[in-house]
């Protein structure tokens, strides 16, 4: 587990909270609290999985060419909301990598924001597709509905998408259709796996069953076998 970064996105409980899923699923955890570990080519030609929660932040070239070199190797990457997907917003070789980028999450009318962080917290809903109805990683998840940050995503074709959410036209936002964002999805990149689940704000939303079961499913997913392709 790589973590830190920003610290409004509990980098430590949040994911202290899968420590003893991988435990249970026999994977032997190291916890590293910079990407520094990414530069040792050694240590993760032995790692079969990095779950990274590391929001905003910074990494170096020789860093994040070390994490595509062993993911294309057969590492695999998951994470959660901006620990992942809000990443090294500098560095277009790790968005390269990734294949999606937090753009914006949108807010409540502006009359009611009050300044906190719920003046993002928007009802929506989190819609599997028909892949992801197929999917390991999403089958049998049902349609889902949140009250959190609402991620709006860029991101390329490459991706297979599990899971959509659709932001609305409302009066005081510029765009004038409904636009759609990836909400989970996986990604092949060389011989590695990648898992990108954007919910996951706060701690009570990474508890949600759903979303919880998608992050666990991933991380397994996600994981070097020897099938991997």
């Amino acid at each position: 587990m790589v973590r830190g970064g920003w610290e409004g996105h509990r980098p430590v409980e949040a994911t202290e909270l899968f420590i003893p899923f991988l435990e249970r699923s026999g994977y032997a955890v190291r916890v590293e609290g910079s990407t520094e570990i990414y530069a040792d080519a050694a240590e993760l030609a032995d790692t079969d999985l990095i779950v990274q929660c590391m929001t905003m932040s910074q990494i170096t070239a020789e860093q994040v060419a070390g994490l595509a070199a062993a993911v294309v190797a057969g590492t695999g990457l998951t994470g959660w909301h901006g620990g992942i997907a809000d990443s090294f917003r500098a560095s277009s070789d790790y968005l390269h990598l990734v294949g999606g980028q937090f753009a914006t999450h949108p807010g409540i009318q502006p009359c009611d924001r009050v300044g906190g962080e719920a003046d993002n917290f928007l009802p929506h809903s989190i819609a599997i597709t028909d892949l992801g109805r197929e999917h390991p990683i999403t089958a049998g998840i049902e349609d889902f509905d949140l009250v959190t940050e609402q991620y709006w995503v860029l991101h390329d074709d490459l991706i297979d998408v599990l899971a959509t959410t659709t932001h609305p036209t409302r009066e005081w936002h510029p765009w004038h259709r409904p636009v759609t964002s990836p909400a989970i999805w996986a990604r092949h990149w060389g011989a590695g796996r990648i898992v990108v689940t954007t919910p996951g704000h706060s701690l009570d939303v990474l508890e949600h069953p759903s979303v919880r079961t998608v992050i666990e499913r991933g991380m397994v997913w996600a994981t070097r076998t020897a099938s991997a392709s």
